[in-house]
């Protein structure tokens, strides 16, 4: 999901985890530990992801339990309510980092120039590829055969895009990779002095083809996968409603939701999104901030939206027990300006799960100094698979000489 939509919704968690009350002790009782030269610290923890909204691998438990797709996203996100959402998105691809847009060439390819609406079929001529490159404020729509050089068709004002009647494109990407795509590819201005990028405009439910079997198996239980296309189409709807930039909606990587186009389809996500087509949860009449991750380790964290709420999660029982084990200097590379590590302390929990609950606040000592850090910062840095956790300190073995 987009960075700076978490960074504040961990902003706004932590606000509410500071006003709201909760489990007095946890938040008054530190933890402590001391490291030396040599120790190894391992972080023994539940859940894999921020934990807000719906759990992924406890929606296919909550399916297997008999639980519809429906009534799963019921559980995750009370008081929402129903509503429908057509259209298209705009999706920024990241992998095409070229100036141009270029693409396999197919019968009945059109282009299309943005600033007047005028369309034109493009021809033949033996062309194995076409391309969309930015020339100053125009745009120069070039072919190129199997040998030779970019030729120049046609120049156009302003910004242009591609589409073919039949059937997707073909998205040349550097390194001569390739990836197929419905809807239109459209070569954008980013801003003044700023690269062209690609966005592909896309109706909704195409683009959740590309979307859902990336953010869980296609082949997992039905209603798991139907319930995670109603959260994928709501969270796009959500983004779309507050552009990230002018000229895209949403990315396609974790940031956002990650999406592959064509090549990620799979008939049984194809049939869950069907089964739930323009089906979206809404609150207040608009669609709904439903975020979701891998797993909430037991218990769910409030978010900065009414519906993501803290609560026990009966259905979650994945990455349990999960251990990461770190030396003090992988620690210390994050804060140099504390010196030599010296002691870890977690001072405030949210109250909820195992050991009290996910870090909120903790504070590394050092010998220069002392750093105080939010759980999800040190998740994110140290590469956690949540901030649900615990610390032990062990001191690294010493190897024995061979007999």
């Amino acid at each position: 999901m987009r960075a700076h939509r978490l960074l504040a919704a961990v902003a706004t968690a932590l606000l509410l985890a500071t006003l709201l009350p909760t489990n007095a002790s946890a938040q008054r009782r530190v933890e402590s530990w001391q490291v030396s030269q040599g120790d190894v610290v391992t972080l023994t923890g539940n859940g894999y992801g921020h934990g807000r909204g719906m759990s992924q691998h406890g929606a296919v438990s909550a399916a297997e339990k008999g639980l519809d797709w429906r009534e799963i996203l019921g559980f995750y996100y009370p008081g929402t309510a129903w509503g429908q959402a057509p259209g298209r998105v705009r999706v920024l691809l990241t992998a095409d980092t070229t100036r141009d847009v270029q693409v396999v060439s197919r019968p009945r390819i059109s282009v299309r120039n943005l600033a007047n609406g005028r369309t034109w079929l493009l021809p033949e001529r033996r062309a194995v590829k076409w391309r969309l490159l930015p020339y100053g404020a125009r745009t120069r729509v070039q072919f190129r055969r199997a040998k030779g050089v970019w030729r120049t068709w046609r120049t156009t004002s302003g910004e242009a895009q591609l589409s073919s009647r039949g059937g997707p494109l073909t998205l040349v990407l550097p390194g001569g990779r390739r990836a197929s795509y419905r809807g239109v590819l459209r070569s954008a201005a980013a801003g003044p002095g700023k690269p062209r990028q690609t966005v592909n405009v896309v109706g909704l439910e195409a683009y959740l083809r590309g979307v859902v079997p990336r953010e869980v198996p296609a082949l997992w239980h039905t209603q798991a996968v139907s319930a995670q296309s109603v959260a994928a189409r709501t969270y796009a709807a959500f983004e779309r409603m507050q552009p990230a930039a002018r000229h895209y909606d949403l990315c396609d990587t974790t940031q956002c939701q990650v999406y592959l186009g064509v090549d990620a389809e799979h008939p049984a996500s194809d049939t869950a999104i069907k089964r739930t087509a323009g089906q979206v949860l809404t609150h207040g009449g608009k669609p709904a901030f439903t975020q979701f991750s891998a797993s909430n380790g037991g218990w769910s964290v409030a978010g900065s939206m009414p519906y993501l709420v803290a609560q026990a999660d009966p259905y979650d029982r994945a990455y349990r027990g999960w251990t990461q084990r770190l030396s003090r200097s992988a620690i210390q590379r994050h804060w140099p300006a504390i010196g030599e590590l010296t002691t870890i302390e977690i001072h405030r929990r949210d109250g909820n799960g195992e050991w009290g609950g996910r870090v909120v606040e903790m504070v590394l000592v050092g010998s220069k100094g002392r750093a105080t850090v939010h759980g999800e910062t040190f998740r994110s840095y140290l590469g956690l698979r949540s901030s649900l956790f615990t610390v032990a300190v062990s001191a690294r073995p010493v190897p024995q000489p061979a007999a």
